[in-house]
């Protein structure tokens, strides 16, 4: 039973080194959530600082004016609750009771200043939970303008948090004098390398005895860095993957560059430009010594984390119940669209014995991933009424299509968008070209799938409940038997499932025959 939730508005706001980031958003009652504003400004916090540890009186006045409009504008979508951390920069400031005071009494923020594995734990938060680590954990690496924090972990549980007073303004600082704009020649950079692999002995020690699968980058200095390189190499087609050789192109092309024609390099932030080889020289020295070849990007970070970690504490929230990264993206799309649930779990529940029985009756021979992907778009079928029910199906195909689930793949979402695009109308061939973007065996599977969901759909076409059971029995080279146990007259099914012969002789090259019986106090369900 879902536990009462009264809906609320909350701004989140992370106070970096670099930049402020805020996120406003509406808890549902439904226990699904909305972003109504996402917004980053540059403030550079931490300029000047990490010599004299003091932030300088214009950095904190840049940083005050911006959270002070971004608290205003979490009051004007009416945020009844802020969320706000600082990091790196404000928690090494002598200066710091002096800034917190002053955001206090200009903002009204009360903002909490985090320890650097903090920041790691809600960074693995953020970035870990949008991915599916196949059960291996994942390294996540992040390099901000003041500390680069790395965690081990499986996206909700860590194993090891690390903080490096290392960040692309505090190297730069250290290495580039502020009046300096021409090119970074090569015996300047490789004296910041040499600085970065001194501070970071210890930490690949104790990386390497973990037994890493997928490692993630995040953060603005890492996206930067993959977008430059993706648009000079790979013919600008974007894989979410940086490797260690276009790196490294990427970083002699900038260090060639003086400072008003790095601004200009396709791809880069041109606020960044003065700050992104130090963010730089830490990448590429970390995936150097900790023998990475490649890794993969995220835009997702710290503020991410803070909103999964709020989440978590409530209960309802597929955060708090500890699902996986697929269920809980797919519960929070499905909640989100408002679909109902009763009726999506009946059709998951029945499609899944469906799956099941007719695997067992040698109907087909789909896999385990199959049926995980089946469940998904028998959940979210119907997510498409959420703008009209008049072809739905074809809602349904664009909303999932386009919702950036986490935890799957493309090959993943265009399968289930088709799945809940042809759960009714017509059934396509396998050969049909309703399917192109549907490749190879998948197509064949997309088929048998999507008559499996039509089936399940007609079994409750009354969104009653009525049907207990739907199993296939007694399947041979002719026909296919489905034996339906009922709780109640259940004629809008009948006729739900005898409009479906069709499409499933289409599918699976049989007759299907219909069975009915009635429900008895031994039936689990009944």
């Amino acid at each position: 039973m879902r536990v009462e939730f009264e809906a609320k508005t909350v701004s989140f706001i992370d106070i970096g080194t670099n930049s402020v980031r805020t996120a406003v958003v509406r808890l549902n009652p439904n226990h699904s959530y909305t972003i109504l504003s996402r917004q980053k400004q540059v403030v550079r916090l931490g300029e000047n600082e990490f010599q004299e540890q003091e932030l300088i009186p214009q950095a904190m006045e840049r940083c005050v004016m911006v959270c002070k409009r971004f608290a205003e504008m979490g009051r004007a979508f009416g945020a009844q609750e802020f969320v706000a951390v600082t990091t790196s920069a404000t928690r090494e400031a002598r200066n710091q009771s002096f800034f917190l005071e002053k955001l206090k009494v200009e903002t009204g923020l009360e903002v909490r200043v985090i320890s650097g594995r903090e920041e790691a734990r809600l960074i693995h938060l953020g970035v870990g939970s949008a991915l599916d680590l196949s059960g291996r954990p994942g390294l996540f690496i992040d390099i901000g303008g003041g500390s680069t924090e790395l965690a081990i972990g499986n996206g909700k549980e860590h194993l090891y948090l690390d903080s490096l007073k290392l960040g692309a303004i505090r190297l730069t600082s250290l290495f580039v004098p502020l009046d300096d704009e021409g090119p970074v020649y090569p015996e300047r950079y490789a004296l910041m390398k040499k600085s970065v692999k001194s501070e970071i002995v210890r930490t690949v020690q104790r990386v390497r005895k973990y037994k890493v699968g997928a490692v993630v980058g995040s953060s603005g200095t890492i996206l930067n860095l993959w977008e430059m390189a993706t648009r000079s190499s790979n013919g600008g087609q974007k894989d979410s993957r940086l490797s260690l050789g276009r790196l490294k192109r990427t970083i002699a092309m900038l260090c060639s560059l003086p400072l008003k024609e790095r601004r200009q390099v396709p791809g880069i932030n041109p606020e960044r430009a003065d700050i992104i080889i130090g963010g730089a020289a830490i990448l590429e020295t970390l995936m150097e010594e900790m023998g990475l070849e490649e890794i993969q990007v995220s835009e997702r970070g710290l503020l991410d984390g803070m909103l999964e970690d709020y989440l978590s504490q409530i209960e309802g929230f597929p955060q708090y119940q500890r699902m996986s990264v697929r269920e809980g993206s797919v519960l929070q799309l499905g909640r989100s669209c408002g679909v109902d649930e009763v009726h999506s779990t009946t059709i998951r529940r029945l499609a899944l014995e469906l799956f099941d029985t007719a695997k067992e009756e040698g109907l087909h021979e789909l896999s385990d991933r199959d049926r995980e992907l089946l469940q998904y778009a028998a959940y979210l079928h119907d997510v498409g009424d959420f703008i009209s029910f008049n072809n739905h199906h074809a809602h349904s195909y664009y909303i999932i299509r386009n919702a950036e689930l986490l935890g799957f793949d493309q090959k993943e979402i265009v399968l289930m968008a088709n799945l809940a695009k042809f759960h009714r109308k017509k059934l396509p061939g396998k050969k049909s070209e309703d399917l192109d973007e549907v490749k190879g065996s998948s197509k064949e599977e997309l088929v048998l799938m999507a008559s499996l969901l039509r089936l399940a759909e007609s079994l409750d076409r009354s969104h009653c409940g009525l049907i207990l059971h739907a199993r296939f029995v007694n399947a041979d080279e002719e026909e296919a038997m489905l034996e339906v146990t009922t709780n109640g007259d259940c004629q809008l099914e009948t006729w739900g499932v005898e409009s479906q012969a069709k499409a499933f002789k289409k599918a699976f090259d049989r007759d299907l025959v219909l069975r009915f019986r009635a429900a008895t106090p031994l039936d689990p369900s009944s």
